[in-house]
């Protein structure tokens, strides 16, 4: 049963607060309170949509409240996150070129809401999935009514839930891809986050694949 405790509307407004916290309002270029009123038509959907959800656990949370590259570039939310009780910031693997992040985009699966930020739900690290390929591990996400995350969901997973990213739990992100054989993929590097990219037919042991529900809720 899901603990009659949890409180959507308080989850919801400890994330908004955590984003403001880490400075995502000067980086977007408005206020705080612009930041604020920007997503707060998204409260009243975090709680219809977490109804029934068990509380929030490191490897599984009711929702994410999500921004978008549309709002604030990757490489500049990036360095915002770090691992539970740590302080170092999260980097950017030196295999992607520049400009690369660019061209990984949501695959054709995913209804990713146009928009600077949007709700995901019932959101999992994918431990189930740790030494599968991604290729593999999409076919499983697939077969329970789930789909994977992209590079921004992954990002806000451990931007608000910084334990979710912990040793040998690590995850894919097999939503976003660019066309070619690579998979984004979030790791721990040197006490920190990282944003590398493994390839889809390569299975790790420390690696699994990070699946939400499907159903995404933007502002519009």
């Amino acid at each position: 049963m899901p603990d009659a405790l949890y409180d959507a509307t308080a989850e919801f407004d400890r994330q908004v607060q955590r984003l403001v916290e880490l400075g995502y309002p000067k980086l977007a270029g408005t206020t705080e309170d612009d930041f604020r009123d920007l997503v707060a038509p998204l409260r009243a959907a975090a709680v219809t949509g977490a109804a029934g959800l068990p509380t929030p656990t490191a490897a599984r949370v009711p929702f994410l409240l999500v921004v978008t590259r549309d709002l604030i570039p990757v490489e500049e939310r990036l360095p915002l996150t770090t691992l539970a009780g740590k302080r170092k910031p999260g980097f950017l693997d030196r295999h992607y070129a520049d400009d690369d992040l660019a061209r990984f985009d949501p695959i054709k699966e995913l209804e990713v809401p146009a928009g600077p930020a949007y709700l995901l739900f019932d959101v999992d690290r994918g431990e189930e999935t740790l030494n599968l390929a991604p290729s593999s591990a999409m076919e499983r996400i697939t077969g329970q009514g789930r789909l994977p995350l992209t590079i921004d969901e992954g990002i806000a997973f451990v931007t608000l839930h910084p334990a979710a990213l912990a040793k040998n739990k690590c995850f894919s992100l097999v939503g976003s891809r660019c066309g070619d054989k690579r998979v984004p993929a979030l790791w721990i590097s040197q006490g920190a986050p990282k944003l590398g990219w493994c390839w889809y037919g390569n299975p790790h042991t420390w690696l699994g694949s990070a699946s939400a529900r499907p159903d995404r809720v933007g502002l519009s």
